[in-house]
């Protein structure tokens, strides 16, 4: 499933990350890679704001809809 669509506060595994050769390349930059885990801090309209690797980063609803997990 997207990560639009997972729950506030819980952990997911990323699975697979969707799209053109560089969002891929963006989103690897920003620590979204396979087997990576990622929390959902908060759901705004479908923006997202995720903790990733120790950080927190906000996702836009079209970013987050490429990242399935």
């Amino acid at each position: 499933m997207p990560l639009t669509l997972a729950e506030v506060g819980e952990e997911n595994i990323i699975r697979k990350i969707g799209g053109k050769q560089e969002v891929k390349a963006h989103l690897e930059n920003l620590g979204f890679v396979v087997g990576g885990a990622v929390t959902i801090v908060s759901a705004i309209g479908g923006n997202v704001i995720v903790n990733v690797k120790d950080s927190r980063i906000a996702v836009s609803k079209e970013m987050a809809q490429k990242i399935m997990v």
